[in-house]
């Protein structure tokens, strides 16, 4: 067996091999970064859709039992209905929209007042292009 001359053996990656992964890495991270933004958005969304049927449920609710629909949302934390209001996901704040109408929902009942309640966010769902303050 003869000596093999002018073979250098280097042990390593030469540089376009280095740039080739880290564009496969950088590339992996950006699909990572964009799903993990959307399941951020649908959590926001499932948690108004919840946040909203609370709402319009204790507005229900308080209105057949006292016979006079609510004025505010702080009536039906005082009543007990709701222990706090629910922050809007949307816009991370106690802001709701009240929706106020003369609609009785019983014979019984005396007054109007909150009927409905929205978001305040003018925001559009990427999932079912219908905005927010439309729920």
């Amino acid at each position: 067996m003869g000596k093999r001359r002018g073979v250098v053996c280097k042990a390593g990656f030469t540089l376009i091999e280095l740039m080739i992964v880290m564009t496969i890495i950088l590339i992996l991270i950006g699909m990572a970064a964009m799903r993990y933004d959307r399941s951020v958005q649908k959590a926001n969304e499932a948690v108004l859709q919840h946040n909203l049927q609370t709402l319009r449920t204790s507005i229900d609710n308080y209105t057949l039992d006292k016979q006079a629909a609510p004025q505010s949302l702080e009536d039906l934390v005082q009543a007990g209905y709701l222990r706090s209001i629910p922050t809007d996901p949307m816009t991370r704040a106690k802001d709701w929209v009240l929706q106020y109408d003369s609609v009785v929902l019983s014979p019984e009942q005396t007054s109007s007042g909150v009927v409905d309640v929205h978001s305040s966010s003018p925001r559009v769902s990427p999932f079912n292009q219908t905005p927010y303050n439309e729920w």
